[in-house]
């Protein structure tokens, strides 16, 4: 994979986000495009204790796939976190790239939190998640799938 690389992003405005948000638009997913509103209008921009966005890019520079790890928001509990918009471009699929960013979060997600939970109504997504480790329960508010994390 050394010619993918997972960098933790620092600001948003600094990426052209405008292939992922049309490639995700294209096959009917509208959170790459709200992950760019939130963090426009600072609703979610990934800085608060715990928080990270991370993106992987090709060996021209150019982001092929987005992911971010907030406090989970539906809960009150400090030690759970929650992955958010994940989301790889097409092309890229089936590369390991899903891997390489997954992985790049949970070892964020480590050092602050005992759970990572999603949300994914795709039964790809599903198979991905359930692969890497996760659970398919949906034992925490609005969530399909969680982990618990070892430090």
């Amino acid at each position: 994979m050394r010619e993918y690389e997972v960098r933790q992003i620092n600001n948003l405005f600094n990426f052209n986000l405008n292939i992922l948000v049309k490639q995700s638009k294209e096959e009917g997913f509208r959170f790459v495009e709200r992950l760019v509103n939130d963090y426009k209008n600072g609703t979610n921009t990934f800085n608060n204790w715990g928080e990270a966005i991370f993106g992987v890019f090709n060996e021209k520079g150019e982001m092929v796939a987005i992911g971010g790890l907030n406090k989970d928001p539906y809960s009150n509990k400090q030690y759970i976190g929650r992955l958010r918009r994940f989301y790889v471009s097409k092309e890229y699929r089936r590369k390991g790239i899903g891997r390489l960013l997954l992985k790049r979060i949970i070892d964020e997600a480590k050092k602050y939190y005992k759970i990572l939970v999603l949300h994914t109504d795709t039964k790809q997504a599903d198979n991905f998640y359930t692969s890497f480790g996760f659970s398919k329960e949906n034992l925490y508010q609005n969530t399909t799938h969680y982990v618990e994390l070892e430090n």
